[in-house]
């Protein structure tokens, strides 16, 4: 982590392109502010005032549980909706696993929002001992079950459906068979519109943790032991997507900050199972929570910050290519709708960032002359 000062001047943006990169940051005029980053101290100049903008709406698509990147994403979104900052619609679960929606049904009431919509992929369940979802089920509160909750696929229908046009943003961190059973889902109660019309009309765009850029193979979230998927669904999405690759999550380690808070949490208790348990982290544990590689959250930052020319570039001067089995390449083409993220901020200013969100620290955001 980065001791020293960062100095960092926020534009005016709107998401594609013009999102304010910290819209947490209420209305300020050319003034200095300073964000307690635990140990350190980022130097935030804002030289023009801030606009207002309406609230992203998100569908949260995670397979959380294997890896802790997911818990602190979601961490992420509870603590910005606390602050008004974008409406989760939903969140929608990959994994099987039969602690998944427990887990986060848990993580939900934790945060005092136990009313946000769970869906989940309707396929046998299993149960692991490296997943960290049963033991955030076995110590916090939660009512709901895998039989509890709707299939994924209806639940987006549903929402999908009722919503204003071009008005959802769909963050996907792990792999992407529920948008692909979108994408072939026929017209029903919900709307007349088939998956790929539905998702056409009523979705601003995707925001997708997965591949490497400009080129990769095997990259998990783009392979999910499903051959096809992405590729399918890389190709038949008409909206833009916005892709957080590989190499920009594993850049920016977070999570050893994790041992100094209430051991009481969703984030200690899965963070810590997560550094013990999972199999490339357990060689190194030593009683204490790890850092770990960031991606998910990164695409939740962009969703809601968007950050383009402060934090990363936004390459948009092709299209991402998959293959059957997990592997992605950027060709070049004009008039594409598909664009990566490239970090231009160090990774130890983006882990600050980060655990701050995670940790909902927005109160130590202070006018200097209060230190």
């Amino acid at each position: 982590m980065n001791h020293g000062k960062t100095q960092l001047v926020f534009f005016n943006q709107c998401f594609a392109d013009r999102t304010n990169i910290l819209a947490i940051f209420r209305p300020l005029n050319s003034i200095c502010i300073m964000i307690k980053l635990f140990t350190f101290v980022i130097l935030i100049f804002v030289f023009s005032s801030f606009t207002s903008f309406s609230q992203p709406k998100i569908i949260f698509d995670t397979d959380i549980g294997g890896d802790a990147d997911d818990l602190g994403a979601l961490a992420m979104l509870h603590n910005y909706v606390k602050r008004g900052d974008c409406e989760l619609l939903a969140i929608m679960i990959w994994s099987t696993d039969e602690y998944a929606v427990p887990a986060v049904d848990a993580i939900n009431r934790f945060y005092l929002n136990p009313n946000i919509p769970i869906g989940t992929r309707k396929d046998p369940t299993y149960t692991s001992e490296t997943n960290y979802n049963k033991v955030i089920a076995d110590n916090f509160e939660h009512k709901l079950t895998w039989n509890d909750v709707p299939d994924a696929i209806d639940l987006y229908r549903k929402i999908l459906a009722s919503a204003a046009d071009t008005s959802i943003t769909v963050v996907t961190v792990g792999p992407l068979l529920n948008i692909q059973r979108l994408l072939q889902s026929k017209a029903d109660k919900y709307s007349p519109l088939n998956g790929s019309e539905l998702i056409t009309r009523k979705v601003k765009g995707f925001v997708m943790m997965g591949g490497q850029f400009p080129k990769g193979k095997d990259e998990w979230n783009f392979n999910g032991n499903m051959p096809g998927v992405t590729k399918y669904v890389i190709e038949n999405l008409k909206v833009p997507i916005v892709f957080s690759g590989f190499e920009l999550g594993a850049a920016i380690k977070t999570g050893a900050i994790f041992n100094d808070i209430d051991k009481d949490t969703p984030l200690y208790q899965g963070f810590l199972y997560f550094s013990e348990h999972a199999p490339w982290m357990k060689e190194q544990f030593k009683g204490k929570i790890l850092d770990n590689s960031t991606f998910d959250q990164t695409a939740v930052l962009y969703a809601i910050n968007g950050g383009v020319d402060v934090l990363w570039e936004k390459i948009s001067d092709g299209y991402c290519e998959a293959d059957e089995k997990g592997g992605n390449r950027w060709v070049k083409r004009e008039n594409s709708n598909h664009s990566y993220l490239k970090l231009i901020e160090t990774p130890e200013f983006m882990a600050g960032l980060i655990e701050a969100i995670m940790l909902n620290k927005f109160e130590d955001i202070v006018p200097p002359e209060e230190e």
